[in-house]
């Protein structure tokens, strides 16, 4: 599988998975999460991408628990976030949901997921939502030092928009290597409001999650459906893979972060990779996901 270089030699692969449902599976066992752990290696899927909230606080406990004494942390990148702060797990004490981006917060975070996860290393860090109360000074800095501690190898965001992106890189050092936001033909607006076009300008990566619009691509009973299920059938894949392989299409490298908890389905992952859309392919499932022709 095509490799997607960032910085400080950190690369991922191209097809990421998504550690956000693992703990509604209702197998959580080691044996089950090693078992989805193999199945995306065998694909060459290598990056695992959590945030310390999923779960309630309980997703990376999980996984640090079912690779530990395995080689499958040398096997692996491990993406994940931080700066959300809600009343659960470790942070019953907080009195509502809120945004945590100062120094004190993001090393807190840092040092329970390098614990939770049994690692000595993160080898990519998001700031998980814009934090309309950020000191980027403060963040920056943090940011910088983790990186130069050798903790976290690279830094990203998730979900933020050009204007805070840009000014927090300005205060860095560190080189951004990501912004990880909502894309899919459900949600196309970042193709038209500059979103994308900032992450390209800023020599960062798109990752996309929910690339099958939570679900809904799966279940779209329209013409949307209907055109995904053609072109499905020509290629020999499901309609999922259709709707990933029109955001491989795109120029700008995206990166599609996969959640399933169904071993069936993570093993065909990368069938995404064997679609190859023309421009007026994309171009046909976009116009029909807009409801109307391109002006």
């Amino acid at each position: 599988m095509q490799r997607v270089p960032l910085s400080n030699g950190v690369s991922l692969s191209r097809i990421v998975y998504g550690m956000w449902r693992l703990g509604d599976d209702p197998d959580t066992s080691d044996r089950h999460i090693r078992a989805k752990v193999g199945a995306c290696l065998e694909q060459g899927i290598t990056t695992m991408d959590h945030a310390d909230i999923y779960g309630g606080y309980t997703v990376e406990a999980l996984f640090g628990k079912a690779i530990r004494g395995t080689d499958l942390r040398d096997r692996i990148e491990i993406v994940t976030k931080c700066g959300i702060v809600a009343p659960l797990g470790d942070y019953v004490s907080a009195r509502l949901k809120h945004y945590d981006t100062s120094r004190r917060h993001v090393t807190a975070s840092v040092e329970r997921s390098l614990r939770l996860l049994e690692t000595d290393r993160i080898d990519l860090l998001l700031i998980h939502r814009p934090d309309p109360f950020m000191d980027f000074d403060e963040t920056a800095c943090v940011l910088d030092d983790l990186v130069a501690s050798g903790k976290v190898r690279a830094v990203g965001l998730s979900n933020f928009r050009p204007w805070d992106s840009a000014l927090l890189q300005a205060r860095m050092q560190t080189p951004l290597a990501v912004n990880q936001i909502e894309l899919s033909l459900q949600e196309r607006a970042p193709f038209n409001n500059g979103d994308l076009s900032e992450i390209r300008r800023a020599g960062m990566r798109a990752m996309a999650w929910s690339p099958l619009g939570g679900g809904s691509l799966m279940t779209e009973r329209g013409t949307l459906g209907q055109k995904l299920d053609r072109m499905a059938g020509q290629f020999d894949v499901d309609r999922a893979s259709v709707a990933v392989a029109w955001l491989l299409a795109h120029p700008a490298g995206i990166l599609p972060v996969m959640g399933t908890n169904s071993l069936d389905r993570i093993s065909r992952l990368s069938e995404a990779l064997s679609v190859t859309l023309t421009r007026e392919d994309w171009f046909d499932l976009y116009s029909e996901a807009e409801g109307r022709e391109v002006p």
